[in-house]
């Protein structure tokens, strides 16, 4: 799979996200899929970040990444190593 084809279904993986676990939605709702190399996603959160305020994820979604992982393995069939920057 490519990175343009896991951005057309990105939505799907967080409607399923979030009917599964609301908090680990909110924390990656706002990622932006930068690049894919082989089986490690890269999130981006740099735009999130210019108006960070109490609600910084930061230090949660390494909590709730498994939930991520799991759902995107079952909306879109693959598995994925998921890294931040």
């Amino acid at each position: 799979m490519e990175l343009g084809q896991i951005r057309s279904r990105w939505t799907e993986v967080l409607d399923a996200l979030e009917a599964k676990n609301r908090i680990a939605w909110i924390a990656y709702f706002d990622a932006r899929l930068s690049e894919l190399d082989g089986n490690t996603l890269t999130l981006d959160f740099s735009d999130s970040r210019k108006f960070a305020t109490s609600h910084e994820y930061s230090e949660t979604r390494p909590n709730l990444k498994a939930d991520l992982i799991q759902t995107i393995s079952e909306v879109l069939g693959i598995d994925l190593e998921i890294i931040e920057r």
